[in-house]
């Protein structure tokens, strides 16, 4: 079969999905949108897990070659504090940033006032410290930058306007100590018309440090006749100062179109939480969730990106 759709810039693995919810020990109805870092000698995903109740909660996997021979580690699973303001329903789509031996995990929670921003620790995703709320409700799709920048931290996430048609935004908010936040500002606004980013965009990964800038993958959701297409975008941020967009693509790069990414739970998505460098500094590997049902593994050469990047920057953005 072949993996490659020439259309894309990302590769998919041939062993795809290379998780689903029949490998998980408890019968589960989906297991998708992982946080992913390296963890020791494994990948480990922080995979949603979501319950037949409903509720999702986040569950490590780990495998020694990021693809196969998972290790489900059930018994480690972050459960959502159903008593809780902020996890009365679930939580959901982690992020993880790694800053020494600490993981900060910026999460969702799904509670009485809607969607939140929530952020939790760990150094061994065994026991997890709870942080709090970020950004109150309706806010979700956030990230930390790995390091501060002048003393502060970075946060970009994603608020939804009560008005709709205002269109759905990705900002980011700053913060001395991870609790208190403000200086908040659009970073990349939704287009309008037919553009495929057009309305409603949201962050995907963690941003990655490149010799260029911060490289940013976003998703943009173009409603059609018979639902939603969630696609993959790129753009890059300025090193020392991220609230300059150096470049935004004018086009998506990837899409769904194997049929475990166009039929499940939620059809046509495609919609990564985490991202790996791997050794040769090159090649990028993305995880994301299909269909709101499984989890793909697709890859891209980090050279590749930037060049796109440079060929199809938008004509309003700087270029790089």
């Amino acid at each position: 079969m072949n993996t490659h759709d020439p259309r894309e810039m990302f590769v998919r693995c041939p062993s795809n999905p290379v998780l689903t919810a029949q490998q998980f020990p408890r019968m589960v109805n989906a297991v998708f949108n992982p946080g992913v870092v390296r963890f020791g000698d494994d990948v480990l995903l922080l995979v949603r897990v979501e319950d037949r109740t409903g509720l999702s909660s986040l569950v490590p996997a780990t495998s020694r070659n990021g693809v196969d021979g998972w290790t489900i580690d059930w018994d480690r699973r972050m459960v959502p504090e159903l008593d809780s303001y902020a996890e009365h329903w679930g939580i959901e789509d982690p992020r993880i940033t790694q800053v020494g031996d600490e993981y900060l995990i910026v999460y969702t929670g799904f509670g009485l006032g809607g969607p939140m921003v929530c952020l939790a620790t760990t150094t061994d995703f065994v026991s997890f410290q709870r942080q709090g709320v970020v950004q109150p409700p309706e806010d979700k799709d956030a990230a930390l930058f790995p390091r501060k920048f002048d003393g502060r931290w970075a946060l970009i996430h994603r608020p939804a306007p009560s008005m709709a048609n205002l269109g759905a935004h990705v900002w980011m908010s700053w913060s001395p100590d991870l609790v208190h936040w403000g200086d908040a500002r659009v970073l990349l606004a939704a287009r309008r018309g037919g553009w495929w980013d057009a309305n409603k965009i949201g962050l995907g990964p963690p941003p990655l440090e490149t010799p260029l800038g911060w490289l940013i993958c976003y998703h943009g959701v173009r409603p059609t006749a018979s639902g939603s297409i969630y696609r993959l975008g790129l753009a890059m941020l300025d090193l020392e100062d991220p609230r300059r967009v150096l470049t935004r693509g004018d086009e998506w790069v990837f899409g769904p179109h194997a049929p475990y990414e166009r039929s499940g739970d939620v059809p046509d998505v495609v919609f990564p939480c985490g991202w790996l460098m791997d050794d040769d500094g090159d090649t990028l590997r993305m995880y994301y969730g299909a269909a709101d049902s499984t989890i793909g593994l697709a890859t891209a050469s980090l050279a590749d990106l930037v060049d796109h990047l440079k060929r199809h920057a938008c004509e309003t953005e700087e270029s790089l």
